[in-house]
Parts: structure tokens; C-alpha cells; sequence
């Protein structure tokens, strides 16, 4: 059970945007996906107690789990929040935004002050070169097409189809993410944030989403924290596709965005590749 005060509740309830019953901008399908990351079934019966809704499902989880679980969960939503806000160019409710910081600093037994948070404008004005495709853990014969989504993708950032410089991006980040996991199984099976299967095993690697992807290479070191921050705007990526599910996001790319997905794609490239200092 979380030492969570009902003042804390409040201040969290707010910036989750639970009021309406929603968290965030989650669907039940992304909810789920990022609570099994995890390890939790958050649609279970055991977060059913007040309802089914997504935010009384998050209000059961809150006040029933131990401290460093609700940390550990709600430092993720923050960072998840502060990201959307800064890709879609939405101002975040900064004084809640660092009072909730400052109760997840104390539910994970952080005494020190909050490290300051890097802005999107400080990541966007960083120096990140896409580096030798030679470098990367892809097989030969998919180098030419890598090299040609990276061309595509700067071509339609010139043209302002930025939708596509998105999708684009998304899959060259995956298709570099899976090569790199296929060349060291190992080392990607045994994280904590490797996604299971329903058997209790491991999934394989091709069953695995983006988010897992980056969640598992930030763990392992193949990734710097900041793209991991930054690539909440990726997470759902191929949803896009869809002109249905753009619809029901209500999610609008524009140059802002489409910029910072480029420089998520450049950077990770850059640590994969091993040029990243």
C-alpha cells in the first residue's frame, strides 16, 4: 500500500487528467502495454475496485502498491506527459508538473533535489550526425534500404509531410533496434523491461513493439536516457497508419515534431553506431 496523502492524490489526479475518467492520452490496448511493461495486469480484477475506467484502475494501483512501484510507474507517466506536451507544442502546468516530480522523489526514496529535466530545446539544438550506415548491427543487403528511408525522410521534412518523416523515422529506429537485438539475444532477453510472453518465456524479438525496443536498449546501455525521453512521440507510431486511429488521438504532426523524432532517430543511430560521446 503507497503512502500517497490525499493532497498528493489530488495534485497527480490533475496532471494524469484523470477527472474525466481517461490518463493521459492512453487507450485501454497502450494502458495495458505499458503497465505489462511492468509486469502489471492493470486490467485486472484487482485494479477493478472503484471501476473500469482507465483512471479508477490508475486510483486502485495508486493507493494499493508499494512506494517504489508507484514511483517507478508514475516517473514514467511524468516523463510521458512532459514529452507530449513538448512535442505537440502544449504548454505543461509546470507547477504541478513539480510538485508531482517532488512526490515521486519521495515515494522512491530520492533525498537529493530533482535533477533538472532537459528541454526539447536544448536536445533539439544538440549536435547528432546519422552516422556510417556501415556501423550499424544491419545485415549488408538491408543497408540500401535504410540509407533510402533515411533520404525519404529528409525529403519529406523538406516538403512538409511530416506524417511520413514520422512513420519513417519509426521504422528505420525499430529496424536498427531488432538487428541489435538479434546480434546480442542475450544481453536484450535478460533486462528487466523484456516484454513476456503469456507462457511466462520471453517474446521473440519480431513480437516486440518500439517502446519495448527502446525501453530495453536504454537498459542495457545501447541507449542514452534523453532518447528515451524524447521518443514517447514514436511510441505509437504505426497507429498512424490508420486514418481512424489518428482521428480518435487526435493527433496533428507538424514540423516541431516531425524535427524531434528526426533528432530521437539521429541520436540513436549515433549511440547505436557507437559515435555517440
Amino acid at each position: 500500500m503507497s503512502s500517497l496523502t490525499d493532497i498528493e492524490k489530488r495534485y497527480l489526479e490533475k496532471l494524469l487528467g484523470m477527472q474525466s475518467g481517461y490518463v493521459l492520452d492512453y487507450s485501454d490496448a497502450t494502458f495495458g502495454e505499458f503497465f505489462n511493461r511492468h509486469k502489471i495486469n492493470i486490467h485486472g480484477s484487482k485494479y477493478q475496485i472503484y471501476g473500469t475506467s482507465k483512471a479508477k484502475k490508475m486510483r486502485a494501483f495508486l493507493e494499493g502498491e508499494p512506494d517504489n512501484l508507484v514511483g517507478k510507474v508514475l516517473s514514467e507517466m511524468i516523463d510521458s506527459y512532459e514529452a507530449d506536451c513538448e512535442l505537440n507544442n502544449r504548454q505543461a502546468d509546470l507547477p504541478i508538473l513539480e510538485k508531482s516530480r517532488g512526490i515521486v522523489a519521495r515515494l522512491s526514496g530520492k533525498l537529493t533535489a530533482m535533477k533538472s529535466a532537459q528541454t526539447v530545446d536544448e536536445f533539439l539544438h544538440r549536435e547528432f550526425t546519422v552516422p556510417n550506415i556501415q556501423r550499424l548491427p544491419i545485415e549488408p543487403h538491408a543497408v540500401p534500404i535504410i540509407e533510402s528511408r533515411l533520404d525519404e525522410a529528409r525529403r519529406a521534412m523538406g516538403a512538409g509531410v511530416y506524417l511520413s518523416v514520422i512513420l519513417l523515422c519509426g521504422s528505420v529506429l525499430e529496424a536498427v533496434l531488432l538487428a541489435a537485438a538479434q546480434k546480442e539475444p542475450s544481453r536484450f532477453n535478460r533486462a528487466s523491461a523484456t516484454p513476456k510472453a503469456a507462457h511466462g518465456g520471453v517474446k521473440r524479438f519480431h513480437d516486440w513493439s518500439l517502446a519495448q525496443f527502446i525501453d530495453v536498449s536504454c537498459e542495457v546501455g545501447l541507449l542514452k536516457p534523453d532518447v528515451k525521453k524524447f521518443s514517447h512521440g514514436l511510441r505509437d507510431f504505426r497507429n498512424y497508419i490508420h486514418p481512424y486511429e489518428q482521428m480518435v488521438s487526435g493527433f496533428t504532426p507538424d514540423e516541431h515534431t516531425a524535427k524531434v523524432c528526426f533528432q530521437v532517430l539521429k541520436a540513436a543511430l549515433a549511440s547505436v553506431s557507437g559515435e555517440r560521446k
